[in-house]
């Protein structure tokens, strides 16, 4: 199963030359994580931030298909590739017009308020798994 969230491509996303500016397509790549915790974990990140958890990024790649520009819709689409005991690996997807834009992998970790490795609560573990990439 893969989640599903469209974003608009802004006027603020792009470079003088009306394409995204690649660091953009990274705020973009957190507001489907931030909004797949949200619709479908159940944890908001305002929640963990009140509690001082959360779930840095710490490895990512990313491929840079074909430019998206100015009013272009990006359809993203994230699924889980892989779930331990306090890491997730993400897979992300952008596409334009029919039109693979961006794909990227990304490893996300659970942490407590110290910054340390924490597990899933079983409840926001059995959340995500259910968008785990079957082979």
């Amino acid at each position: 199963m893969t989640y599903a969230r469209s974003i608009r491509v802004e006027f603020n996303h792009c470079d003088p030359a009306g394409i995204v500016f690649y660091p953009r397509y990274f705020e973009m790549m957190n507001s489907v994580i931030e909004n797949f915790f949200r619709d479908v974990a159940g944890c908001t990140f305002g929640q963990m931030t009140a509690s001082r958890t959360g779930v840095p990024t710490v490895a990512i790649e990313t491929v840079f298909h074909a430019p998206s520009r100015l009013d272009d819709m990006l359809d993203w689409h994230l699924s889980v590739t892989r779930l331990g005991r306090s890491s997730a690996g993400l897979a992300l997807r952008a596409h334009g017009a029919g039109e693979l834009r961006l794909s990227a992998s990304l490893t996300l970790v659970h942490v407590n308020e110290t910054g340390r490795p924490r597990s899933w609560p079983q409840d926001l573990r059995d959340r995500i798994a259910a968008f785990q990439e079957t082979t």
